[in-house]
């Protein structure tokens, strides 16, 4: 609302340039905010939760000595992966805004997350980047299983449920393998230098051929020993290879990464160690029916070879021998016999077609083509010559046509007459003509003698 120039008046002070309203106070209010603020991190306990039929989220977000109203929006808030009530911890990322039909300072969210378990994954992340730098995951540095262990160093909890699965299957399949139990703790603030420090003792005592790292499920609070520096880096530092198997299989840790082998479950990693001795037993027993078998082959091969041998030293007989070279001199005798008979054919094919040659290139045959030859072309010659003859006989006449249509004497037959002078030129005009001078006229049957007579003019 306007304050009234009459109250600016009465007060004596000149009224003002600019007057605001409320909206547009709040407009400007929350554009000193938004370009202050645009993106906060926020962690506090959350109360008076809605989530009306909209979708949207409503909540108050509080610590001990204050409290700020925040929503957050479709579809966002439905992307949560839990489910907030009052009086959960959590950490908020929102931008800083103001509720205008109100005049209230409000938080927009854009994200939410418990706030411990957030602040652990970004310290798990930040830590898992830099190790990973530093190339402790490098899958070229990690070692193979030793294929029979015979002595195994389980560091875990001596009193957990893993140690009980664990040793339940390395004495199920593999009873031959000497395992000792490595009791360490495996949740609270001492457990990470304690992992360590046995990781460090059974590497250098030099007694064991694989050391397994393991401890059941739980939150990330409780692995949380698995994903410290110095076990990571005592991981890496092991003379023997490290088997890490921590939590369910859906759990991830530093250890798991470091270490030369990631097992899903303590059991698991249990079977990864060691091989099964029931199909051991299997594989050696199929082992010795295939050697068996083996043997066998090569006793039959060695009595076929004997056989062989026999054959060999019988076949080499004199009578044997003889009975040889007589059927090998039948069978050349018949295929010399059979060559004599091919190369006397061919002969004979080869004679019949010289002679039909030489008939081909006899005089008397090719006088007698040479005699067809010339008649063909003398025949050929004179239609030739006809043809020509009728060509030119044609052209001839349609030139004399031609010359007869333009040439004088066709004038002449239409009544018309050429005279000539003495000398037999062709007189073209009457003047210079003297009168008694002689002159012949054309005409188209002949010609006849003429002389030049001039008629006097009559008197008047």
């Amino acid at each position: 609302m306007h304050a009234s120039d009459d109250h600016l008046s009465d007060r004596g002070g000149s009224p003002p340039r600019h007057i605001l309203t409320p909206s547009s106070l709040n407009r400007l209010v929350r554009d000193l905010l938004e370009d202050a603020l645009p993106l906060v991190w926020i962690e506090g306990e959350l109360s008076n939760v809605a989530r009306p039929a909209s979708g949207h989220l409503y909540f108050t977000l509080k610590d001990a000595g204050a409290q700020v109203r925040c929503a957050m929006f479709r579809p966002k808030s439905g992307w949560l992966k839990f489910k907030p009530v009052d009086g959960m911890h959590v950490l908020v990322r929102a931008r800083v805004g103001l509720y205008e039909p109100r005049g209230e300072f409000q938080l927009v969210a854009e994200h939410m997350e418990p706030a411990g378990e957030g602040a652990l994954q970004r310290e798990f992340e930040q830590l898992k980047a830099r190790l990973d730098a530093e190339g402790l995951f490098d899958a070229a540095r990690k070692r193979a299983l030793p294929r029979y262990a015979r002595r195994i160093g389980v560091i875990t909890s001596a009193t957990g449920a893993a140690i009980r699965d664990v040793l339940s299957v390395l004495s199920r399949r593999w009873p031959l393998a000497d395992v000792d139990v490595l009791p360490v703790p495996v949740q609270g603030r001492e457990a990470p230098p304690a992992i360590a420090n046995m990781l460090r003792k059974a590497s250098a005592s030099g007694r064991y051929d694989v050391l397994l790292l393991t401890r059941g499920g739980g939150s990330l609070e409780d692995l949380w020993a698995f994903n410290d520096e110095q076990v990571a880096r005592a991981i890496h530092a092991s003379a023997v290879p490290v088997v890490s198997a921590v939590g369910h299989e859906i759990d991830v840790s530093i250890a798991d990464f470091v270490a030369d082998l990631r097992a899903p479950t303590p059991s698991a990693a249990a079977e990864l160690l060691v091989p099964d001795a029931s199909a051991l037993r299997r594989h050696l027993q199929q082992l010795q029916q295939r050697l068996v078998m083996l043997e066998q082959r090569r006793l039959q091969a060695r009595i076929q070879r004997v056989d062989h041998l026999l054959a060999r030293l019988q076949a080499q007989r004199p009578q044997a021998r003889l009975a040889r070279d007589r059927e090998r001199l039948l069978h050349l005798q018949r295929r010399l016999l059979g060559i004599q008979r091919e190369q006397s054919q061919r002969l004979q094919a080869r004679l019949e077609r010289v002679q039909a040659r030489l008939l081909a290139q006899h005089p008397r045959l090719r006088l007698l083509l040479l005699r067809r030859r010339l008649a063909e072309l003398a025949r050929q010659l004179r239609e030739s010559m006809e043809r020509r003859l009728e060509r030119e006989r044609l052209t001839l006449q349609q030139t004399a046509r031609a010359l007869h249509a333009v040439s004088p004497l066709a004038t002449l037959d239409r009544g018309y007459a050429i005279l000539f002078d003495a000398e037999g030129k062709v007189l073209r005009s009457a003047k210079h003509v003297a009168e008694g001078t002689p002159l012949r006229a054309r005409l188209a049957d002949g010609e006849l003698p003429l002389s030049v007579v001039r008629d006097k003019p009559t008197e008047q």
